[in-house]
């Protein structure tokens, strides 16, 4: 053991030959990869993994250096190819930004803007009102307020307008999402009480009345994005639920969770409320995230009725939760593409997904198998099988779109392994397991990323398992 220790190379000489291999990387990088590959070596001599000198002179380990620097090199941040089928995956990155959006951010970002200067006064300006008015007139809202996502605009909106008061707001919709975020949590956060009305199952509007008191400051509506109750259950339309407040004298709000302008009943998505449809029934504040099923960057938005609105603008709390030049430039350009309904359907990719069609999809499904049948062979046989998408983010759930989904055999080890390898090609590619198959949905999955797929499954399924 000890002679393998000695045939080990210096740090020096390691160094010396990735200073030849990476003559623009620092120093710094180059070092801390010698020093780890060699006590990776190390590790491998004292558990009997390396027998032989040769294994450990500098040309056998100048690969696993090299490898070492890339890997240090590599950008934690990093796209990924996502074949899950999961249109707004969460941990993915949520919904794809338009290209319209793209190119707002690469403006804000590479050179001053107006964020907060008034083009027409030449003073200061609010960087609010560069998409409050698309957003009153894509909502009918009498004003609106974005901030840095839904959770943000729930607090801000329970902090302004309940603070030190009872909110009133039924069992059934207690809810938690993803991350841990819970309604009465917030609630709590915001100085706000909760006052639970109703059953898990069944709210009457009589449990509404009888909860009332000197203290109530509002009636909220939380939509149950992410879960629904089947069989035996009722709860209050949000339309006569705003008649009994109003008649109060109180404000129902909603938090709306992943908030569309679009109707997508036609695509077979159904009982998600549109954000105008909200408004229209009567409820005064509606909060909803700008990255679910808008298709935008992460936000949380904030529309409804003047008098509410502009109290929150005036809460101190919203210095800490405003969006940045990035967020807002890229919220306006997805904004702009809803002006026009064919255009939102067309150009947003969140919107462009789910209303993919089936025969599109099918022909996707075949183009991909065939490309890889073809790159793959001997190494894995690729098939076609009827399945279903989610659109995901807490929206539409329980409810699948239909799609063709590419299963890929792999011929020489398991699709477990093959899904293991796929995390560490460049690009990483995400897919299904369904043993024996790891399977690809072209639905998230754009027709110019197929290259990278063959490219990366090719890479991982010749790795040793």
């Amino acid at each position: 053991m000890s002679s393998l220790f000695r045939s080990l190379p210096s740090v020096d000489a390691c160094l010396h030959r990735l200073e030849e291999t990476f003559p623009s990387a620092s120093h710094a990088v180059l070092l801390e990869s010698c020093r780890a590959v060699l006590d990776e070596l190390r590790d491998d001599i004292r558990a009997g993994l390396v027998a032989d000198a040769s294994a450990l002179s500098l040309e056998a380990v100048t690969p696993r250096l090299c490898a070492a620097v890339e890997k240090r090199e590599r950008p934690r941040f990093r796209r990924v190819i996502n074949g899950a089928g999961v249109v707004v995956h969460t941990n993915l990155g949520r919904s794809v930004l338009a290209k319209e959006a793209r190119e707002a951010v690469n403006i804000a970002a590479s050179g001053y803007s107006n964020l907060e200067f008034n083009l027409k006064t030449g003073e200061r300006g609010s960087r609010i009102s560069l998409v409050e008015e698309l957003l009153i007139s894509l909502t009918g809202a009498e004003a609106a307020l974005v901030v840095n996502n839904n959770a943000a605009a729930v607090l801000l909106m329970l902090d302004t307008l309940c603070k030190g008061g009872e909110v009133i707001l039924s069992r059934g919709q207690l809810v938690e999402i993803g991350g841990s975020f819970r309604i009465p949590d917030v609630m709590e956060r915001s100085g706000a009480t909760l006052r639970e009305v109703g059953t898990t199952n069944r709210t009457h509007l009589a449990d509404y009345e009888n909860a009332l008191s000197e203290n109530t400051r509002a009636v909220l509506w939380v939509h149950p994005s992410n879960y629904r109750i089947i069989g035996f259950h009722s709860s209050v339309p949000p339309a006569e639920l705003a008649n009994f407040a109003h008649s109060r004298g109180l404000p129902l709000l909603e938090d709306l969770g992943s908030g569309s302008l679009l109707d997508f009943s036609a695509w077979g998505l159904h009982d998600e409320p549109t954000v105008p449809e909200v408004l229209k029934a009567g409820t005064d504040v509606v909060t909803f995230s700008g990255d679910k099923v808008l298709g935008g960057p992460q936000a949380g938005i904030i529309v409804g009725k003047k008098e509410y609105v502009d109290r929150m603008k005036r809460n101190q709390l919203l210095r800490a939760l405003r969006c940045d030049k990035l967020t807002l430039s890229a919220l306006e350009a997805t904004l702009r593409l809803y002006r026009d309904r064919e255009t939102a359907l067309r150009s947003v990719p969140t919107v462009r997904r789910m209303t993919m069609s089936a025969g599109e999809l099918q022909r996707r499904a075949e183009h991909l198998r065939d490309m890889l049948n073809e790159h793959l062979a001997g190494l894995a046989e690729c098939s076609l099988k009827a399945d279903f998408s989610r659109v995901g983010g807490g929206a539409f759930p329980e409810q699948g779109m239909p799609t063709t989904l590419v299963c890929i055999r792999p011929a020489h080890s398991s699709a477990v392994q093959l899904k293991k390898h796929l995390l560490s090609t460049d690009p990483p590619l995400v897919g299904r397991l369904e043993d024996p198959y790891f399977q690809l949905d072209p639905r998230t999955m754009e027709e110019e990323e197929y290259a990278d797929t063959a490219r990366v499954l090719l890479q991982a399924l010749r790795e040793p398992s």
